[in-house]
C-alpha cells in the first residue's frame, strides 16, 4: 500500500510542490527545502501507513506560509501531556485525523483515532472523536475538502479502485470503536 500512496503523492505533488514523501523515519517531520536541499521532504514514520497518511493530512492542510517552516511551525509535547495539553493537542489534530481517516477509506485501510498519549491517561475523549467525526462529514460535502486534499483523496481512492470515499456513511462514531 505504501507505494501506491507514495506514487499517488509523487504524480499529485512531487513536481508540481518540489515536495518528496519518504518513509523509513524515527519520527515524523516535514523539512522544507533548504540550501542542503532542493526538495521539501515530509517524512512519515518507519514504514507504517498511517503515518505517511496522517502527514499527508497535515501538509494538505497546510498553507503555503506553513509549508516554508519546518514541521508546519506546530508544536509538539510529547506522551504525558497534562490534561489541558492533551486538550490542546486533541484541537490541533481534529482535522488531520479527519483528513487521516479519509484518506484511509481511500485506501482501504484501517483508521484508529490516536491521542497520541500513551504516557499521559491514553483514553478516547468522546468529545475529541465526536469532533473527528463531524469534521470528516462536513468535508464530505462537495468542494469543501482542501484543494490538495481533494487532490490527493480522488486519486488515491481512483487508484486503489475505492468508489465512495466521501460517502458519509463512512464517518460515523460507531467506526471509530
Amino acid at each position: 500500500m505504501l507505494k501506491i500512496i507514495s506514487a499517488v503523492f509523487d504524480q499529485e505533488f512531487g513536481q508540481s510542490c518540489n515536495t518528496a514523501l519518504l518513509g523509513g523515519a524515527a519520527e515524523p517531520v516535514y523539512l522544507p527545502a533548504d540550501a542542503d536541499n532542493s526538495r521539501n521532504r515530509l517524512f512519515f514514520r518507519e514504514d507504517y501507513v498511517s503515518s505517511a497518511l496522517h502527514e499527508i493530512a497535515h501538509w494538505c492542510i497546510a498553507g503555503a506560509e506553513r509549508r516554508k517552516i519546518e514541521d508546519f511551525g506546530y508544536w509538539y509535547h510529547p506522551d504525558g501531556r497534562t490534561d489541558q495539553q492533551q486538550r490542546v493537542f486533541e484541537a490541533a489534530e481534529v482535522k488531520p485525523q479527519a483528513l487521516e481517516w479519509m484518506f484511509s477509506i481511500a485506501c482501504g485501510q484501517r483508521f484508529l483515532l490516536s491521542v497520541d498519549n500513551l504516557n499521559g491517561d491514553g483514553s478516547l475523549d468522546r468529545n475529541f472523536a465526536r469532533a473527528v467525526v463531524d469534521q470528516a462529514l462536513v468535508w464530505c460535502e462537495e468542494g469543501a475538502l482542501p484543494s490538495r486534499a481533494e487532490q490527493f483523496l480522488s486519486r488515491l481512492a481512483r487508484s486503489c479502485n475505492i468508489a465512495k470515499a466521501t460517502d458519509p456513511a463512512n464517518y460515523q462514531l460507531i467506526n471509530l470503536a
